[in-house]
């Protein structure tokens, strides 16, 4: 998958696009009701009210640039063709941490379902890839920015 393209599944994508209709039905009309509001006050060189409300236009008008972007380059994954024997997409895979002896859980999920509170990380990132196509039994060595991990993968399921 080139690394323009975005996997993610339906829901990830429902969800991205009910964000940019929140900001765009919701969040741009009072930013710019706030712009209106401060230029009617006048004098706008000295309008704290007014340059405010620009800066916040200019964040908004950003954040749903980006998430039109994700949008525009989603693929969307069916997770029920995929191989049920290895890591994969929407899999949630248990490992045992071989420098800690601990273990811990990690769901690969596409944008807009990733939630690192709860262990949701995203597919496209280094600690997933070092994963993929992994199955029970295998060890993976990734090396990510603070050093290199070591897991055993002791599940994989798909709920």
């Amino acid at each position: 998958m080139s690394s323009d393209r975005i996997p993610m599944t339906r829901i990830g994508y429902n969800k991205i696009k009910a964000d940019l209709d929140q900001l765009h039905t919701v969040e741009m009309p009072k930013i710019l009701e706030r712009l209106a509001t401060a230029r009617a006050e006048g004098d706008l060189s000295e309008n704290a009210e007014y340059h405010g409300a620009r800066e916040s236009q200019g964040l908004l008008e950003a954040r749903m640039n980006e998430l039109r972007s994700k949008l525009s380059r989603a693929v969307l994954i069916d997770t029920t063709n995929l191989p049920k024997d290895q890591v994969g997409f929407g899999c949630t895979v248990k490992v045992k941490d071989l420098d800690f002896d601990d273990e811990e859980e990690f769901t690969l999920v596409g944008a807009g379902e990733e939630d690192y509170e709860t262990g949701k990380i995203l597919i496209t990132s280094p600690l997933a890839q070092g994963l993929v196509e992994k199955k029970v039994g295998d060890k993976a060595e990734i090396d990510v920015p603070q050093g290199t991990l070591k897991f055993e993968i002791l599940g994989i399921r798909f709920d």
